[in-house]
This record gives C-alpha cells, structure tokens and sequence, in this order.
C-alpha cells in the first residue's frame, strides 16, 4: 500500500490591472472571485504570473491610449496577456497594435474571461482544494466597497458611448443587492458607494419590480433600495455611511433628501449635470432644466442643509459658444455646488457628437477649462472655510508613521468627499490605535481650496 503524502500542484498565479471607473474595478472584484473560486491564487507583480488580465477603459480616445499602453506594458514585462474592460469591444484594434494577446473580451464578461483563463492558464489544483468557503475579492480597502445596483444605460448622449460598450439598463435584483450589502457590511465594510451608470434609473427596466427581504416586500427602485441600505447596521451596531453616485436628477430624487436628513444616508449626491446651456445640453442630447434644478437644489438644502452636491461638466462641446460658456459659469455660481470636475470635451469613436458642426478650438477649450476651475476653485474654498471651527465625522482612510516628535498623521474625508474624486481630511496628532476605517469625530481648525485640517475632537 502507498502511503506516500498526497503533494499537491502549485497553484497558477493571475496578475490584474484594472483601469477606469469604479464600475470597472467592480468587475475585477468578480473575475478575481471566480478565479480563486476555481482554485488560482494572485500575483503581486508581472514576474510572478502565470497570465496577466488587463481590464481596459473605451470611454474616451485617451482612456483608449492609455489601455494600450497598460497591454503593452503588461505584454513587454510578461507576454501572456488577456484583454478584457470596455475596451474589449474592439478586439482588431487592441490586435492591430498587439497582436500577440492570448485572448479579448468585452465589458463585464465574466464567463468568457473565466474561460479564457482557464484555456490559457488551466486550473492545477485536485479536489481537495477551496473546500472552505472564501470571502469575495476586494480591490478597495476593507473599510469601504461599491456597490454596483445595475450595467448598462438608456440614454443616448451625443458625447457618449457606453450603451454601445455595456448595453441598455439591466438592473439586478433587488434582494441580490441588499444582500451583497449586507454581507459587506457583515465583512468590515463601513461605508457603501453605490455605482452604475444611472443610479436614478434602477429598476426601470425590470417595472420595479418587488422581492421578499426580511420578511417584507421591497421594489426595485432607488429610494426602496437607499430606505433599505440606510437600516444596515454593522457588527457593533454602527450605521455605515451609503453614498449615491451618479444619481439623475429624476423628480424622485427628492424621496431621498428626507432620508439624508434622518441620517439613514450619506448626505450627499453625484450628480452628472455636464452642462447648464439650454442650446449645448440640447446639443448634447440631455435634459434642459437648469432653472428648475436650481429650485431644486434649494428646497434640498432647507431640508438637509449639510448635503454635499458634486457634479462634472464639459467644456468646449461642439457649438458651445462664449455665450454658452458664461451661462455655464453664472449657473454655478448660483448653484453653489460643493465638488465640480471639469473636463475639456474629447471626441471619441462612435460619438454622435464628433459630427456636430461648430467644434470648438483646442485653445479655446484650454482656455474654458481653466477659467471654470478657477471660479469652481473660488467657491469651493469659501464652502469649506465655512466649516472651519465645527466638528465633523470624518472616515479614516490611512494613518502615518510617528515623525521626529512623535506625533502621527492620518488622512480621512468627510461625508462631502469620496473616495479617489473629492478631496480629503488631514487629522493631527492622531492615537497610535487609530485604524483605517474608524470614523472619528474631528474639529477642523484650517481649509484650502480642496481639504480640510484639524484634530480629533
């Protein structure tokens, strides 16, 4: 009888890079998850991986360059690359500039990925292997998550591309997302960033449909699901902070500034506006509303007056005039919005706008550019002077290292800023016990024009 120990294979290593937007690094989460799952383990360098995925950005012409070069990189420090992302959905063009990628597949494919994998790197693990379930994959520190509710997108804006990229509106169940929430929130997720492409739109597609949770009936519909994220609580019985991202100024938005309000959500919004030109958001093929959102963005504040509005706007769209552009920057100063991104419009293939008479010289785009973000720089500078002397809950994201005197350094945000987009909050003189995740209260005793600095209270 052979009683020589059972010596198990070693396991093949994958090597990620995930570019783009959050929605993209959600992605990721899932593939790596299934990989493990089927008994593969990670590398931490191009060195030490058997294949290599690169998950790709498409959205514009120099998110496209830029995931060329992360193939090319990838290929040159490695040579057994596997393209996948938004970028995907072009597979000649990734192969006219490397033809040697083993294999390309499109936005959240997730099978198809997995079977690349496996055909390229085969799985060596036996049976006996992974029997213990494993928690999923998180590419984001253990303290905060995304939380996508859906893919895909029913608009048609003439700058864009993502429905040709990641389809029309599919929304998930609703019961699958408050249960993912709820395990992150189980696992040490203390705060949850809700993601897709149109968060107002969840459950458009699927009539809203209603499942059982807790012993209750819940739609699927953005303020059924925010009420419901807002009742989570974690293991010692903290509320954890819900974000909503990229949230559509649809008229029930408004069922949801209460619930700011009441502390079940973050108050906050990420609201994609683009423009306030009546003529350029026509051209742009979006609502025209700016007077009303104005109106609107009143009635928010008198009901929760610490929301925190962040929003991002296009400059130098085709036919934008100097007209148009004024009209833009007196609207923001009227609207007050606590966090602005601008960016200079960029064609990219397959936009309708990239037809549109009138574009608009790279000079003057240049030009635009730095004129919003010195007024958009002017208002936020005046926003967070004004907290200066209160206290604030503030979410640590990384503690330091005790300098010369001894003293140590974190970094966290307020619940105006989130992660990687808005700015930050530098604490002082922090406790050697402090730990990424903890939300401590913390008095601001200085700002700038983007961060704000003080000490916990």
């Amino acid at each position: 009888m052979n009683t020589a120990p059972l010596t198990l294979p070693d396991q093949k290593r994958i090597g990620m890079v995930s570019l783009g937007c959050p929605k993209a690094l959600v992605d990721s989460e899932r593939i790596l998850t299934r990989l493990r799952a089927d008994g593969y383990a990670f590398a931490e360098d191009y060195a030490g991986a058997d294949v290599v995925l690169v998950n790709t950005c498409g959205f514009l012409d120099s998110a496209k360059e830029e995931s060329l070069a992360a193939i090319g990189e990838a290929i040159a420090e490695n040579g057994r690359v596997i393209v996948t992302g938004c970028m995907g959905e072009e597979a000649d063009a990734i192969r006219a500039v490397h033809p040697q990628v083993l294999a390309v597949t499109g936005a959240h494919q997730y099978e198809q990925v997995v079977e690349a994998v496996h055909i390229h790197a085969p799985p060596s693990q036996g049976p006996f292997v992974d029997l213990i379930p494993q928690p999923d994959i998180k590419l984001t520190p253990r303290h905060y998550s995304y939380l996508k509710i859906s893919e895909g997108c029913n608009h048609s804006c003439a700058f864009c591309i993502i429905p040709a990229l990641r389809g029309k509106l599919a929304s998930r169940r609703i019961d699958a997302v408050l249960r993912e929430a709820e395990k992150l929130v189980a696992a040490g997720t203390r705060e949850l960033l809700v993601i897709s492409q149109d968060t107002s739109a969840y459950g458009v597609d699927i009539r809203h449909e209603t499942r059982s949770w807790k012993g209750q009936d819940v739609r699927a519909h953005m303020t059924d699901m925010a009420r419901e994220l807002g009742g989570l609580r974690t293991p010692e019985g903290a509320a954890p902070w819900v974000r909503l991202h990229y949230v559509y100024p649809y008229p029930h938005v408004d069922q949801v500034i209460p619930l700011m309000a009441e502390g079940l959500l973050t108050p906050y919004l990420d609201i994609p506006f683009q423009h306030a030109s009546p003529k350029v958001l026509k051209l742009m093929r979006r609502p025209a509303n700016e007077a009303k959102v104005l109106e609107r963005l009143k009635s928010w504040r008198a009901i929760c007056p610490d929301i925190a509005i962040r929003s991002s706007f296009v400059v130098g769209f085709p036919g934008e005039t100097e007209d148009d552009f004024r009209y833009l920057l007196d609207w923001l100063e009227e609207a007050q919005l606590d966090r602005v991104g601008a960016f200079r419009f960029e064609p990219v293939e397959g936009a309708a706008a990239n037809a549109l008479p009138d574009q608009v010289p790279e000079a003057i785009k240049e030009e635009r550019y730095a004129r919003i973000m010195e007024v958009t720089e002017r208002i936020s500078a005046a926003k967070l002077a004004g907290k200066v002397g209160r206290t604030l809950p503030v979410i640590i994201d990384e503690v330091g290292e005790p300098d010369e005197d001894g003293d140590i350094g974190a970094t966290g945000r307020s619940q105006a800023d989130a992660p990687e987009i808005d700015g930050a909050v530098y604490l002082r003189d922090v406790p050697a016990t402090l730990a990424p995740g903890a939300i401590v209260n913390a008095r601001i005793e200085d700002a700038d024009a983007h961060d704000l600095f003080g000490v916990i209270a």
